[in-house]
């Protein structure tokens, strides 16, 4: 029985062989039927390609060489095909095929030629199944025109970087308008042409305002090349679904140029998720946007002087720009006044082009200088193109509280305090009641404009500044496009002003005169519209006689930083004056006739050191006032505490801000309830005698200086209580002060400066009953442990002649610091717990 196996397995082997072949035959009328409908269907797609080949010719675009042999494969393989059904009908007609389809061993010989035609009809049906998906006929990217990008490598750079990051999915590039965001976009777009960067489609789209997801989806549709009636009069929903299908299994890049809000790419049919990789870069004037969108943030700054220069001298051309000697020397005044805004200096570049004498580019610098919106080009291509950002703020008082910060001089360092005070004065911010949430909401609108680019970080977070071509585009805003260029006067410093220009003023609503002396004249001059009147400046000595006098509806008075002595007797008559600050003149006497100023509500008269009097009964007057503030004016002895009593009684008053010199006057600031929650920045010097000083936790800022007794500051804590609002502390020259525990309830404490305090050992004590007041279930907040405290928000210290201060109480989680200031043998010598803070914290170290 052993020779049975053997003849088994071959009999097995001849029927599986047998059987296979069977299913070839057996199945090849259906497949003939199969590719002949898959061919069919390859046609049409064939003639929809060629037709878009030929379209896309006529507009003169380069065809991908991918697509010419995709073209002729299809004929190719349509005459394969032709020939192929031919010989399977003529098969399939065979009796053969009829009898035989269960074994092919029963006419082997008229068989074999219809296994194997069924053997390849499969594979031709593949290979026109993979036909089918034709590739886009013309390059994945299309090349867009392009104006000089010079000054944008190290930004093209940073979004390759981003590009290549397989963790950043979204770019968002942000900045003021006119500053080459579109270029830098269009430069990244022409560079994939280059690229060896993968991906299938490159998808340029511009959304403006208002986004219309609609058009999107329509720009979108058409690039990805989806047949019309695919999507045409179909809903957005059903357009998003075609977009989804077609880009799903794609490696997209999307380019979306000048967003104004947030957009959903999902509701549009964006699929954006880890198995495409696809990436999204997007411009926009505004960072809130970026920060919506999730996206990685880069800002595009304005070109420096070198790349501004070049830029300009491109738009000019050769021809002008060499034809004569001087005119390089003035092209730099040129580009001086655009700042290194890009659309400024092209349109000023091509102002200029064809100007060949001197005499003319001064006359147009001139132009510039005083008058811009005339210089050709400025109005119509830059001034109206920077003022959609305006446009776009969302309030009227905000746009105002823009308007408004044109006022400074160009370059200047505005005071954020400072102008929040101003709008308050002006009464951009009336609907808030209270001064504190006004501030609030001024330091909101201060961000806003900051996001919108409207304004720029000045060089501390106190600080801004306005670009001076936004200044220019604002003034002319203010004055009505233009049409009234009087309506808000602007003198620049260091000018006369004469009198015939102050005849002129009739109609002027708000004026700004920087460091400017003004002609005396016989007759006071008509300020009947005036509003508002800033006038600052070392050679702001005097006003002309009855400079005041015609000023019926004014609001705002500035006379600070001025070397004013007296203060004009007709400015007690100003009734309508909501804001007056006399902050840093010569003034030492306050007229009594300023109770009249009933309307009052910001009074400012900080740093008047030579300030000796302020008549009795004078402040409690003033019965509309809000903010009084007497900061760091030391005349009188530097004692003001004798007007605690007045400030007291009114009823409005809710943020002052004073110095005081006696232990009587610092008791009564701290005893009564409404000076404890007013009094916002206190400055403490010489208090003799004072051993304990309690502190209000509504207090903001902090000074002490030379008070030899004192040995303990406490805060006053109610239950749930932080000293949450205290931002800066200054104490100097107080030799018996052990510690400042109580700054363990500060989480906003942004600067600490600790100057001659020999006993001091620690900043922070570990004794838990130490820097608060007797208050019932008040403990010590959660973020200081073992005396190690991360003071969340501080950005620097400075400790000086402290010997005994050998510990620094920071940990790890010490993030915002940005400068220690001290001797370096003191920073040599002190002790740390963990050397991991002393390493980060190193680099902050500055040694003085």
């Amino acid at each position: 029985m052993d020779f049975v196996s053997p003849i088994l397995k071959i009999v097995n082997c001849l029927w599986d062989s047998c059987d296979k072949r069977a299913v070839y035959i057996r199945q090849l009328p259906e497949n003939l039927k199969s590719l002949r409908d898959e061919m069919e269907e390859l046609k049409n797609v064939y003639k929809d390609v060629k037709k878009r080949v030929e379209d896309e010719q006529k507009l003169q675009k380069e065809i991908k060489h991918v697509v010419t042999g995709w073209i002729r494969s299809v004929e190719s393989m349509e005459g394969e095909v032709n020939e192929m059904l031919t010989k399977g009908e003529e098969e399939i007609k065979k009796k053969c095929l009829g009898n035989c389809c269960t074994c092919c061993t029963c006419c082997p010989r008229n068989c074999r030629a219809s296994y194997e035609l069924g053997k390849m009809v499969p594979k031709r049906l593949m290979l026109c199944l993979n036909c089918g998906r034709c590739p886009s006929p013309t390059l994945p990217v299309i090349e867009l025109p392009l104006d000089n990008t010079v000054g944008l490598d190290s930004l093209s750079e940073e979004v390759w970087r981003c590009l290549q990051d397989d963790k950043v999915r979204t770019i968002g590039l942000y900045g003021m308008g006119g500053v080459g965001k579109t270029t830098l976009l269009k430069r990244i777009n022409n560079e994939f042409l280059e690229t060896s960067f993968e991906f299938d489609k490159v998808i340029w789209v511009v959304v403006s305002k208002p986004a219309s997801v609609e058009k999107i989806q329509e720009m979108v549709l058409r690039q990805c090349d989806a047949p019309d009636n695919r999507w045409k009069g179909r809903s957005e929903d059903e357009k998003a679904k075609e977009i989804y299908n077609i880009l799903k299994t794609r490696k997209f890049i999307l380019l979306l140029d000048d967003i104004w809000e947030q957009l959903n790419l999902l509701k549009i049919g964006f699929p954006l998720n880890d198995q495409n990789m696809s990436k999204v870069i997007f411009t926009t004037r505004f960072l809130n946007v970026c920060e919506a969108m999730g996206a990685e943030s880069i800002k595009v700054e304005c070109l420096k002087f070198k790349d501004a220069f070049a830029l300009f001298q491109s738009n000019v051309g050769e021809a002008t720009f060499n034809s004569h000697p001087r005119i390089p020397k003035l092209a730099k005044i040129v580009v001086e006044e655009c700042k290194g805004l890009p659309l400024a200096l092209m349109i000023a570049g091509g102002a200029m082009k064809g100007k060949k004498t001197p005499q003319e580019w001064q006359k147009n610098i001139e132009l510039l200088q005083s008058y811009p919106s005339k210089v050709p080009g400025m109005e119509n291509d830059l001034f109206r193109v920077l003022a959609l950002s305006y446009d776009n703020l969302s309030k009227a008082n905000i746009k105002s509280c823009f308007l408004y910060c044109s006022m400074f001089p160009e370059d200047w360092e505005i005071s954020c305090k400072q102008l929040i005070e101003l709008w308050i004065g002006e009464g951009f911010l009336d609907e808030w009641h209270h001064i504190h949430d006004a501030r609030t909401n001024g330091e909101e609108i201060i961000e806003q404009l900051n996001a919108s680019c409207l304004l720029e970080s000045g060089q501390s977070e106190k600080h801004v500044k306005m670009h001076d071509v936004i200044r220019d585009m604002a003034l002319w805003l203010a004055c009505e496009n233009g049409e009234k260029k009087n309506k808000c006067v602007i003198k620049e410093r260091g000018r006369w002003i004469e009198g015939h220009e102050i005849a002129e003023w009739k109609e002027t609503q708000r004026m700004s005169l920087w460091d400017n002396s003004i002609e005396d004249s016989t007759e006071p001059p008509d300020f009947r519209n005036l509003e508002t009147l800033l006038a600052s400046g070392e050679s702001m000595k005097s006003f002309p006689s009855q400079f005041f006098r015609h000023m019926s509806v004014i609001r705002v008075l500035d006379l600070s930083n001025s070397e004013l002595m007296v203060l004009p007797a007709e400015i007690g008559n100003l009734k309508t004056l909501h804001y007056l600050n006399l902050s840093k003149t010569e003034i030492e006497s306050l007229p009594m006739k300023l109770k009249n100023l009933t309307k009052l509500r910001c009074l400012i008269l900080d740093d008047m050191e030579k300030l000796e009097t302020i008549p009795s009964q004078l402040i409690s007057s003033l019965s509309s006032l809000q903010l009084f503030s007497l900061y760091a004016s030391i005349g009188c002895n530097g004692d003001w505490g004798f007007l605690l009593e007045e400030l007291a009684c009114l009823k409005h008053v809710s943020d002052i801000s004073i110095p005081l010199r006696s232990v009587l006057h610092t008791q009564k600031s701290v005893d009564s309830h409404k000076l404890g929650r007013s009094i916002r920045r206190l400055s403490l010097q010489d208090c003799t005698g004072m051993t304990t000083m309690e502190l209000s936790p509504y207090l903001q800022i902090l000074q002490i200086w030379r008070c030899f007794d004192l040995a303990d500051v406490k805060i006053n804590l109610g239950r749930g209580q932080e000293f949450s609002k205290l931002s800066e502390v200054e104490i100097i020259r107080c030799p018996k002060l052990l510690h400042l525990t109580c700054l363990a309830f500060a989480p906003n404490l942004l600067s600490l400066r600790v100057e001659y305090c020999e006993s001091m050992q620690e900043v922070i004590t570990e004794d838990e009953e130490i820097g608060i007041s007797e208050v019932e279930n008040v403990q010590m907040p959660s973020h200081i442990c073992g005396g190690a405290l991360s003071f969340p928000s501080l950005r620097e210290i400075t400790v000086k002649h402290c010997p005994r201060l050998r510990k620094l109480t920071f940990d790890s989680n010490t993030n915002c610091l940005r400068k220690i200031e001290g001797e370096q043998h003191w920073w040599d010598g002190l002790d740390w717990e963990d050397q991991t803070i002393k390493q980060k914290l190193t680099q902050y170290f500055v040694p003085k």
